[in-house]
């Protein structure tokens, strides 16, 4: 009986052992589940709360967007009520008239200098005519004014220039120094202007029969540089003959004429009309004009003059730069072995080394003459400045 109950006791032992194992196995898996169902709700609430922290900054961008957007938007309305205020201030003005239409059909044949369009005004006017009919009557009114501004070559026009009258051609002289007839000049219509030669001052350089018969053949002190010395000079110098000059500012072209009877050389004179028809002068003393300003390129080949002169018109009331700019022009222009002549420059004597004579001796030139004298002060604008002149011929280097 013992081991009977021994053995059911051991039985049912045995029994209540399984039991338990099967019961902590379950256990464990719905703590599993537990754990993940939590897991699951921890993540939920993280991301959750991720996005309840990230959410008020991109809202707070977007306001931020708007109000920049709003802050344009009233600056774009304070600049059109400035233009709006502006052109009603503006509106009592005419507005500029359209550019001539000759204007714009050269401007695209051969584009206008910047020099010419710095002078809308004057340019506006010069171009407004009549195409194919006479042109008007606007020489000193307009071109001379242009030119003097830089504004060269002018636009061409297609127009029919007024010229001295047709009759005057019989009466130009054949000799140089003979007297201009007034008829081979279109002198100026307005009350009080010249209408003859006479009518101007000699020392203008118009009274070719007397006065300017006498320049370049006899000097009246150092300072002269007479033609049949420049020759011989240039024999002396090896610079070989006088062929081909320049004449910078040569007036009415008395070198140009001196130079013809006395070697048979081909000068050509600089000039502009200021208060004078000197181009016209020139050309009926039957020597070549060219209207051109000096602030301009010289019309003429590289290395292709035996001589350049600069008469009175150059001097110190050009600018500095401007005028280092001319004497490398006329480097430009002369052969190698031809003559620069620096015809009776005038300049404070303070600013005669250290500015003008250190340029000219920038140039690298022999130095064949150089003579300085007192400039005559007998205006009474011109007391008390101390002025001198400097005349000097100077060779370009052969190499």
């Amino acid at each position: 009986m013992r081991k009977t109950g021994v053995t059911s006791a051991g039985t049912a032992a045995g029994a209540g052992a399984g039991r338990p194992c099967g019961g902590g196995l379950s256990v464990r898996l719905n703590v599993l589940l537990l754990l993940s169902v939590v897991a699951t709700n921890l993540v939920s609430l993280y991301h959750l709360s991720l996005r309840a922290a990230t959410a008020p900054p991109l809202l707070q961008q977007q306001q931020h967007q708007q109000q920049d957007e709003v802050a344009l938007i009233r600056q774009l309305d304070a600049i059109r009520a400035g233009v709006s205020q502006l052109s009603h201030l503006r509106s009592s003005s005419p507005p500029p008239p359209p550019p001539p239409p000759e204007l714009l059909l050269y401007s695209r044949l051969a584009p206008v200098a910047s020099a010419c369009s710095a002078h809308p005004d004057l340019l506006h006017r010069y171009m407004s005519y009549t195409p194919f009919s006479s042109c008007p009557d606007d020489a000193l009114s307009l071109a001379e004014p242009l030119l003097l501004r830089g504004c060269h070559p002018l636009p061409r026009r297609r127009c029919f220039s007024p010229t001295a009258p047709a009759s005057a051609s019989k009466l130009l002289p054949t000799d140089p120094f003979s007297p201009l007839p007034d008829a081979a000049v279109r002198w100026p219509k307005e009350d009080g202007k010249c209408k003859s030669f006479s009518c101007l001052p000699p020392s203008l350089g118009f009274d070719v029969a007397r006065t300017e018969a006498a320049r370049f053949l006899r000097a009246r002190d150092a300072l002269d540089l007479t033609a049949p010395q420049l020759l011989r000079l240039a024999s002396l110098s090896r610079a070989g003959p006088i062929r081909l000059g320049l004449d910078v500012g040569g007036g009415t072209g008395t070198l140009a004429a001196r130079l013809k009877r006395l070697a048979n050389a081909t000068v050509v004179t600089t000039t502009m009309d200021l208060g004078a028809p000197y181009s016209e002068a020139a050309a009926a003393r039957g020597v070549v004009p060219l209207h051109a300003p000096l602030q301009q390129r010289f019309p003429v080949g590289d290395g292709t003059m035996d001589v350049v002169r600069a008469g009175h018109a150059v001097n110190r009331w050009i600018p500095v730069a401007a005028l280092e700019f001319l004497w490398y022009d006329a480097d430009r222009a002369l052969r190698p072995g031809g003559l620069l002549w620096v015809d009776h420059f005038w300049c404070r004597r303070s600013d005669l080394e250290g500015v003008y004579a250190a340029m000219l001796r920038r140039l690298g030139y022999k130095t064949i003459k150089w003579a300085v004298g007192d400039k005559s002060v007998a205006a009474a604008g011109n007391r008390g400045k101390d002025e001198v002149y400097l005349t000097a011929l100077l060779q370009k280097p052969f190499s």
